[in-house]
């Protein structure tokens, strides 16, 4: 490829509304252009690097037996009502109607397409296990778009679902496929974890997220360093403290705290740590007729260490709450308790309440919590002496760094991830609800056990550049490079020994399978070299008059500080040796 011939469409400054990196460097890049809100048009260098990561995923997809298809965008609302997502989805999900007034969705995801083209096309076991996968775009209504690629509304996913004939078989499924992911995310050349998760509303009990290490990624990742375990903020465990709970050495006293409603302010007026606090959080549950009226509602206390903070993917897997919850009000929090938030406790309630407590708070002797009382707080509370043991003791919280490892293998440390691949094992819940069923070894139907893996195709290129960029621009592994080597003529139209040699160099590349372009477009060495560097093209050839006259020519790495000096003819065995061939 020529430069000349194919269209760069670099910028000197980022849009305004670039908020993080990867959004200003793919624009800046020329990889893609806004046309609406989380809407963009794919530019052929970002296209190409698109290709890149689909044409990898592809090859592990296939090389772990799954078998292409591709589904429609637009799919008939009334699969989407058989399982009940059609209404329990919110405005994220677009919804029209055709010429004829029926129902449609512009699909986020393709469950049930796909559970509909099994329960039609598999009738026996003899046909399973089956691993059917697309890459196609999908549409989310984001109420807020953002970051660019990152959490646009248009995006393209690789989606795969499994179907087996028990749950045995299913699980051996999910394993392969969290086998060929790992496969596809090695091929990368990204730093990644592959982190323990919470299922969130698609359901199902085995969870996966595989995660691109960046500063700048959106959700915490939980790992130790001296073991295998990772997992991601919602699903990591807090470990119940060793040790039985202390005895009480101190009297419950009513104390005066003018002013102070945080535990943080309670804790420095006293001038004890915060640990020695205890945050009183106040949900609601309410209980429905079938004409949506509330006929009763339940408030419930959930009680954490002052320096904690509520994990709510735990909290709504607890029972009663594992319906859904709410905030309580000010006013049901006036009934209850007799005060507004901020002085909030366990002792001294004017109207019953269901007690949480957190692991930690459940051992803990001499605590601190709110008196019920504007401007007052209570020291040296302590369970059994001053109130009830609470009813039920939970993991309610978020671990910290330097908690113990669930797996009793060291500490726990936390650093940011990018969410760019999730897999599940869903079991029977798309199965069971749409009636998709084989017929077994026993001649009885029995529904399918499923599993469900994506990757986000659109939104991998964004969190490759999160982690791997610098002042000048991007920095691409080889894998994702839109070129893997960019030859930079100096002078080209005035040397013909420039010419010659450039284009030689490009042939002969070229015949080697590399990706390459040659930058023929006669522009300034400084102003060529920011492009490509912008553009984040891992490997760079610069070609002059001088360095021929000399024999030599210049490699630098897009990580280099500096080009290294090559014979010009050993430069093609020197990229062949960099490129792994």
């Amino acid at each position: 490829m020529k430069a000349s011939q194919f269209l760069i469409t670099t910028l000197k400054e980022a849009p305004a509304d670039a908020e993080v990196v990867s959004h200003q460097l793919m624009t800046r890049a020329g990889m893609v252009k806004k046309l609406g809100a989380g809407i963009y048009s794919y530019m052929p260098m970002g296209l190409r690097v698109i290709h890149k990561v689909e044409a990898i995923v592809r090859e592990e997809m296939n090389r772990a037996g799954a078998v292409e298809l591709t589904m429609p965008v637009i799919q008939p609302a009334e699969l989407w009502q058989e399982t009940g997502r059609f209404e329990k989805m919110g405005p994220e999900l677009l919804r029209i109607k055709d010429r004829h007034g029926r129902d449609f969705v512009v699909q986020p995801t393709s469950e049930e397409v796909i559970t509909d083209i099994a329960r039609q096309e598999l009738r026996s076991y003899k046909q399973l296990p089956k691993n059917l996968y697309q890459i196609q775009t999908k549409f989310r209504d984001e109420r807020r778009p953002r970051f660019g690629l990152m959490r646009g509304r248009e995006f393209i996913m690789k989606d795969a679902y499994s179907f087996d004939r028990d749950g045995d078989a299913a699980q051996a499924s999910y394993q392969t496929m969290a086998a060929a992911y790992r496969r596809i995310f090695d091929r990368f050349g990204l730093r990644y974890r592959a982190v323990a998760a919470d299922s969130g509303a698609i359901g199902g009990d085995l969870s996966e997220e595989f995660q691109v290490i960046a500063a700048t990624g959106e959700d915490a990742i939980v790992y130790c360093p001296t073991s295998d375990y990772a997992a991601n903020m919602e699903k990591a465990e807090a470990l119940a403290p060793a040790g039985a709970r202390p005895a009480a050495a101190n009297p419950m006293v009513k104390t005066p705290t003018p002013g102070k409603s945080t535990c943080a302010d309670v804790a420095e007026l006293l001038g004890v740590p915060l640990a020695r606090t205890v945050k009183s959080l106040v949900l609601a549950t309410d209980e429905i007729n079938e004409r949506d009226e509330i006929v009763k509602t339940r408030i419930w206390l959930l009680l954490l260490r002052g320096d904690h903070d509520m994990n709510e993917v735990k909290v709504g897997k607890l029972p009663g709450l594992d319906l859904g919850f709410r905030f309580a009000t000010v006013s049901e929090i006036e009934a209850h308790f007799g005060s507004k938030p901020g002085y909030l406790g366990p002792v001294n309630l004017k109207l019953p309440v269901h007690v949480i407590a957190d692991r930690e708070v459940a051992v803990m002797a001499d605590w601190i919590c709110g008196a019920n009382e504007a401007d007052f707080h209570m020291t040296g509370v302590n369970w059994a002496r001053d109130l009830p043991e609470p009813d039920l003791v939970a993991d309610i919280r978020n671990v910290v760094e330097g908690d113990a490892s669930p797996d009793g293998q060291g500490v726990l440390a936390i650093e940011r991830g990018i969410e760019v691949g999730h897999v599940f094992y869903l079991g029977t819940k798309y199965s069971r609800a749409m009636g998709a069923t084989f017929l077994g070894e026993d001649g009885k139907p029995a529904h399918f056990e499923m599993g469900c893996y994506g990757i986000g195709i659109t939104r991998l290129p964004a969190a490759a550049i999160e982690q791997n960029h610098d002042e000048r621009g991007i920095i691409w592994p080889d894998a994702l490079a839109p070129f893997t080597v960019v030859i930079c003529p100096i002078g080209m139209d005035r040397s013909p020994e420039v010419k010659a040699a450039a284009e030689q160099l490009h042939e002969q590349l070229l015949a080697a399978g590399v990706d390459v372009i040659l930058d023929d477009r006669g522009e300034r060495p400084g102003a060529m070299f920011a492009d490509w560097e912008l553009i984040g093209v891992p490997h760079r050839v610069t070609i002059g008059d001088r360095g021929l006259k000399a024999g030599q020519v210049e490699y630098q790495h897009r990580r280099d500080a500096t080009a290294t000096q090559v014979a010009a003819a050993d430069i093609l065995d020197v990229l062949k040796g960099k490129l792994g061939q």
